[in-house]
């Protein structure tokens, strides 16, 4: 039987060590926190996940939330005049929903499902020192913590990473009482707000361990007046905060806000990170090579939602990638072979999130303003949040850009 470690107990570590699990595999998840930790804990995230990384999670039975969780079966955009009223704003209804759990619900359920399903659970934080006598016994350890000393031991590819330091200041905040909007009340969607200059507010609707919820979650370009929280308010200070900035800059969200309230006093963060590609292969002092996964290696600024939806990715692709390999060793040729079969995908979702952190070139302003005019463009940007690659043929390139816009305009048969 393969031994395989894991370090780290996010939506990629714990994803790839339940489904192990089910081939035979003998698997230790390493864990800084007890499952009652990460409940009582501090949000981590908005984890918006869409339908393929919905269905890896069907696929193996760990959808536990999927029933009481009321999805989001749209994407609307919404940009700010400078007067506080709105220049456009339109909604598309995507071909599949999407869900965002709260990781604290999420992870601290699933650390007990690995535990049922015979997965061996250590709680203990890991240096690098611990892993480099570790690593030896197992024979393959994988690196899912994308967070703490371990990160530093994949380098930074600088030809894949353009950015060195945060593209946005982030702020946001789990709510309860908040409304449906009104041009759309018998279905939620999650709404991207654009404020040009300033940043971007996104509504995501959500379930977390109080049930479902709102996320009220800003996007504030670095040094501007979104950029409030450097002083890390109390979580009540921090809604605050954010409340009185939508009132402000979008404030036909914060009407439907208004009354909003916290979920719990973990239920808000802020703080902010430098995008980043790393190399895949990280080297013990001993020698051993361990292999990065998701946001280890891969870490894209939250603007298009994809941090969770790579993460289900990346460890259903190092899934087929183990299985595959059988009995050879995990050597350093497969692992780099396995992160490139990862990056064929990633790259396409870091190219995407990269162009969304500047300001919109022409060709992009055209095909948003046509989404309002257009419904099937309106649907095609919706449902590229569900599959990123699709923007390579149409999204990224004024020419074909161009070219589709021209296609959805001239009547069939024309």
């Amino acid at each position: 039987m393969r031994k395989v470690l894991i370090v780290g107990a996010g939506q990629s570590g714990l994803q790839l060590g339940l489904t192990l699990l089910e081939h035979g595999y003998e698997v230790t998840v390493m864990s800084a926190r007890t499952p009652e930790e990460i409940r009582d804990g501090r949000v981590m995230s908005t984890q918006g996940m869409f339908h393929p990384a919905l269905q890896h999670e069907r696929d193996h039975g760990l959808n536990l939330w999927e029933e009481e969780t009321i999805p989001f079966e749209g994407l609307g955009v919404s940009i700010a005049a400078p007067d506080g009223s709105r220049m456009l704003d339109w909604v598309a209804k995507t071909d599949n929903y999407g869900m965002s759990v709260d990781q604290r619900v999420k992870m601290a359920g699933w650390l007990e499902l690995f535990e049922e399903r015979g997965g061996q659970l250590v709680i203990h934080g890991v240096t690098t020192a611990d892993l480099d006598k570790l690593a030896g016994m197992y024979d393959l350890t994988v690196i899912a913590a994308g967070k703490g000393e371990l990160v530093q031991l994949f380098d930074r590819d600088p030809e894949k990473s353009p950015y060195t330091a945060p593209q946005r200041a982030l702020s946001l905040a789990y709510c309860h009482g908040v409304e449906y909007r009104p041009e759309h009340p018998d279905f939620k969607a999650v709404r991207f707000n654009i404020v040009p200059g300033v940043g971007e507010l996104f509504m995501i609707p959500g379930y977390t361990t109080s049930g479902n919820c709102d996320i009220l979650f800003f996007e504030g370009i670095p040094g501007g007046p979104l950029d409030a929280f450097a002083d890390r308010p109390s979580p009540d200070e921090t809604l605050r905060r954010i409340l009185e900035l939508m009132r402000t800059y979008v404030p036909w969200e914060y009407e439907r806000s208004r009354n909003a309230e916290l979920t719990d006093q973990g239920g808000a963060l802020v703080g902010g990170y430098t995008p980043v590609v790393r190399r895949p292969v990280g080297e013990l002092p001993s020698g051993t090579t361990v292999l990065g996964m998701a946001d280890v290696v891969v870490a894209n600024d939250p603007i298009t939602g994809q941090g969770s939806n790579n993460a289900s990715h990346c460890a259903a692709l190092y899934l087929e990638a183990i299985l595959a390999h059988g009995e050879r060793p995990f050597d350093r040729a497969w692992m780099e072979a396995t992160f490139a079969k990862y990056w064929e995908y990633a790259q396409h979702v870091t190219q995407w999130t990269n162009a969304m952190l500047q300001p919109p070139p022409p060709h992009v302003l055209e095909i948003i303003g046509a989404a309002g005019q257009i419904p099937a463009v309106a649907r095609r940007f919706a449902n590229g949040f569900s599959d990123p690659t699709d923007f390579q043929h149409w999204f990224m390139s004024p020419d074909k850009a161009a070219e589709y816009l021209r296609s959805v305009a001239t009547p069939a048969g024309a």
